[in-house]
């Protein structure tokens, strides 16, 4: 899968494109990151990228004509390893108005052959690239920060983790928000530490028994933490019968 990320800043991307499970993507080309300078795209002598607002108001503007330049420039290079011959696309504007990303928003873009990520700055972009190019916009949360390169960082390795062979399968089926859940707790050695015992369920060694014990921690976690959850969640029979002896009653 390939990311096009369009930055003013892409210095900032050093560090999450260089170490841990991204760098080790990187190098097996499971994915492609290419790392486009906004400022590339201006044409007078400063490379200026933002203007005062129409109208008047504080801040300034992310303007039309370098950022429309850079779009146009990325989409004319190839895809990298498409599936197809006719890749699919999505550009994606990172945006504190946007539709609130989740793990959800995460499966279906990892089924895209490339993400066009553009990071917005200061009071945000002109309307008109809004209008003409992008066709997603999303957001980590409901807070503002300095510019989009963070919230990108943080769908590309949402996303980047989606894809095959870059997690083991295993780790991404049971893990939080997987089905809507919380993830259960996890444990490793010492069994005991500082008079802190592992659950003996999870020294027993019967498979089924600590199945089950993780799916009620799950539940029990989620009625405690994000009880949100238990609305749109997928549950079992036994899962809504374990749920009412926490006192839990789905209307």
């Amino acid at each position: 899968m390939q990311f096009d990320i369009l930055t003013l800043f892409p210095d900032m991307f050093t560090g999450p494109l260089t170490e841990s499970i991204i760098k080790r993507a990187i190098q097996a080309q499971q994915i492609c990151v290419n790392l486009y300078n906004i400022r590339d795209y201006a044409t007078d002598r400063h490379r200026t990228t933002d203007d005062t607002p129409y109208g008047g108001g504080a801040g300034m503007v992310m303007k039309v004509a370098p950022l429309a330049a850079a779009l146009r420039d990325v989409v004319k290079h190839p895809v990298t390893a498409a599936s197809s011959d006719t890749p699919q696309t999505l550009t994606v504007l990172m945006s504190p108005a946007g539709e609130q990303f989740n793990q959800s928003i995460a499966g279906e873009l990892a089924r895209y052959d490339r993400l066009i990520l553009i990071c917005g700055r200061y009071e945000g972009i002109d309307e008109r690239v809004h209008e003409t190019f992008i066709e997603r916009a999303l957001s980590i949360g409901d807070y503002v920060i300095t510019g989009g390169e963070l919230a990108a960082m943080v769908v590309l390795d949402a996303v980047a983790r989606l894809i095959p062979d870059v997690l083991d399968a295993e780790s991404i089926t049971e893990e939080t928000f997987s089905d809507g859940l919380l993830e259960y707790p996890q444990y490793t050695r010492p069994a005991v530490w500082e008079g802190q015992a592992v659950p003996d369920i999870l020294l027993s060694g019967h498979h089924g028994h600590v199945a089950q014990w993780r799916r009620q921690q799950r539940l029990l976690r989620t009625l405690a933490q994000r009880p949100d959850l238990l609305t749109r969640a997928v549950l079992s029979t036994s899962d809504r019968a374990f749920l009412k002896t926490l006192g839990w009653d789905r209307r």
